[in-house]
């Protein structure tokens, strides 16, 4: 711990004992957690900051959709409005949240969007106006502890893993690390490609601790897709670039990009940042072609500032370096429980 940790610590002390509390009165039931007539898979982490939840919703949403009935339900965190919504074609990420308004532009028509700070409100009336729901999945929801999910699917960042980590404020994490023991399965994401055996027995040892040993432990990577033009345009990305990322974790982004291109300027912005025009003439004064996360495209393309730019976004995916098939496994066997 270092000496800036060590003197938040107190106050650390103080935020895990009111978490611990409330935990604890979720556990002995006086709080009360509720269970639904279809499964509930909830994807979070106990951290701030990125850890790639909305790829592996993703990835759950491409695994389900075409056999089920799903519905994506999360807080809409930076939106501008309040309570439930089902997102739709008037929408922006002003009105649902950046992630919400990637999910409904990338899969409307396969999936149901919506958005509810409060979880144990929305999931009623998601059932009430889609009777033909069959699976719903949580982002971001692992601390919301008013719905029990069937099942519980933390992640955790190689780069940034639970185990050597603080609570808030001296370290990032949302509540303590024996939290873990509420997950289902865990899920270590944005691990290097060529991530080796001996590190992943080293790394399930340490999720386990925590977790339990029972505790299934997979490993994903970052999957890169090719650059895509905002313009539609067809030509490739081709000489010096900008990147422009607004995200928790922008590290593995610019990792990737610094070894597939020749970056000239780098606007590193914070966590779902609302890009002003301002931001959008310091870009632009760079004279490149812009590089920049799926999540941030659009709010880009929106800036009048950049509209003589070339810009395009990097779509990413979930891929497995190892338990893949008892990710899916386990997925499968919850939904198999709800079927009549």
């Amino acid at each position: 711990m270092r000496w800036n940790q060590l003197l938040l610590s107190p106050f650390s002390l103080a935020y895990r004992a009111v978490t611990d509390f409330r935990n604890h009165l979720f556990d002995i039931g006086y709080k009360k957690s509720f269970q639904f007539d279809v499964p509930v898979i909830g994807v979070g982490n106990l951290t701030v900051g990125g850890t790639g939840k909305t790829p592996m919703v993703e990835y759950l949403v491409r695994l389900l959709a075409n056999r089920e009935k799903v519905v994506t339900l999360s807080r809409g965190y930076g939106r501008k409005t309040k309570g439930f919504r089902v997102v739709g074609e008037g929408d922006s990420p002003e009105t649902v949240g950046d992630e919400p308004f990637q999910m409904f532009e990338k899969f409307s028509g396969k999936v149901t969007v919506t958005v509810g700070e409060e979880r144990s409100v929305a999931i009623p009336i998601i059932l009430h106006e889609f009777e033909e729901t069959s699976t719903i999945i949580l982002d971001d929801a692992f601390q919301h502890r008013y719905v029990s999910p069937s099942l519980n699917i933390m992640l955790t960042d190689y780069g940034r893993p639970f185990w050597e980590d603080y609570v808030l404020p001296a370290g990032r994490l949302r509540e303590s690390r024996k939290g873990a023991g509420r997950a289902d399965i865990v899920v270590v994401t944005k691990c290097p490609g060529e991530l080796s055996e001996a590190e992943m027995a080293t790394m399930e040892r340490n999720v386990k601790e925590y977790a339990g040993s029972e505790t299934p432990v997979c490993f994903t990577t970052i999957g890169y897709v090719e650059p895509v033009s905002m313009s539609g345009s067809d030509g490739e990305l081709t000489g010096p670039v900008a990147l422009v990322s607004g995200l928790g974790n922008a590290e593995p982004f610019e990792r990737y990009a610094k070894g597939r291109f020749e970056v000239a300027a780098n606007f590193r912005f914070g966590d779902h940042h609302k890009y002003s025009e301002k931001d959008g003439e310091k870009i632009a004064s760079a004279g490149l072609d812009v590089l920049t996360t799926e999540k941030d495209s659009v709010k880009l393309s929106d800036l009048s500032a950049l509209s003589g730019v070339s810009l395009y976004y990097l779509p990413i995916e979930t891929r497995f370096l190892k338990g893949e098939s008892i990710f899916v496994k386990l997925v499968e066997e919850t939904l198999e429980k709800y079927k009549k």
